[in-house]
């Protein structure tokens, strides 16, 4: 007990002799954690977001001529040969007229002097999620293209290309203030570590003469290093999590972010983020003690 006591109060000391230095330490790695977290907050978001799209992503391919039953089951069959799909459904003329005159509602008056057969016939092939990745997609549309009687294949290839193309540039983003984050913390508290102990090396050096244990001089260190990835971490996710619900409260509405619902981290991904900083400042930490503490 009077180890730790005593660890503590030689943890404070230092705190307050280079608070200065302490601070703004902290202050940068809460800046990183905040950029890390940031993009990789919309990312997970826009990922959950391409989820709920493709639930509703369907291939529609539109057909010459009107298949009868026997010609629906060669082209089924062949759809399936590809890959297993969720759902393959034939729409006919008339029901494509009448799915068009009910998304018409009250202007449904402009298809009177339409014939009911004007729309093509149609096929709406719903992929399975292991489809799902822009490159099946466009090769299941391809293979499409290729079926008897197709005239056009569409799925919203520009809005899905668009969309793919801005998570892969999402996932870089993330990756690169992920190496932000790892070189701020781990040097930057190395040297805030080796200024707290060039300024108390002679101090450090008495105590090791009057008998003090390797463990009871280092201990303090370490314990900096987890203090500012403790502090760093919370004050930068506390920052994220306001500027999270100003957003919210500012531009939610009829709008983009009405479209999708967008969500904070989970307790497990904070805790993630929490640790994983902890451990790269104690790594710097004792990274600066074994190359500049000589005891």
């Amino acid at each position: 007990m009077n180890f730790w006591f005593s660890v503590f109060r030689q943890t404070g000391r230092n705190l307050r002799q280079t608070w200065t230095t302490q601070f703004m330490t902290c202050l940068t790695v809460s800046l990183s954690v905040l950029i890390f977290s940031f993009f990789y907050l919309i990312y997970l978001n826009m990922l959950n977001a391409g989820d709920k799209v493709s639930d509703d992503l369907r291939l529609v391919v539109y057909l010459e001529e009107e298949p009868g039953p026997e010609m629906q089951e060669q082209l089924r069959l062949k759809i399936t040969q590809f890959d297993q799909v969720q759902e393959i459904k034939f729409i006919s003329k008339a029901e494509a007229y009448s799915r068009f005159a009910k998304e018409l509602g009250d202007n449904r008056d402009v298809l009177t002097d339409m014939p009911t057969d004007f729309l093509p016939a149609s096929i709406e092939v719903t992929p399975l999620r292991s489809l799902r990745s822009l490159s099946q997609i466009k090769l299941f549309s391809e293979y499409l293209a290729t079926l008897p009687g197709s005239q056009k294949v569409q799925y919203g290839q520009k809005w899905v290309e668009r969309f793919y193309y801005f998570t892969q540039l999402l996932s870089i983003v993330v990756l690169l203030s992920g190496f932000l984050l790892i070189l701020t913390a781990t040097f930057m508290v190395a040297s805030t570590i080796r200024l707290t102990i060039f300024a108390r090396q002679e101090e450090l050096e008495l105590l090791k003469l009057v008998g003090a244990t390797n463990n009871y001089i280092r201990t303090p260190f370490l314990l900096e290093g987890i203090l500012l990835g403790l502090m760093g971490s919370l004050l930068g996710l506390a920052s994220l999590y306001t500027l999270f619900q100003w957003i919210l409260r500012h531009f939610s509405g009829a709008g983009f972010l009405d479209l999708f619902t967008f969500t904070f981290f989970p307790p497990e991904i904070i805790c993630t983020i929490v640790i994983l900083s902890i451990i790269l400042c104690t790594a710097g930490s004792y990274t600066s003690m074994q190359k500049f503490l000589r005891i």
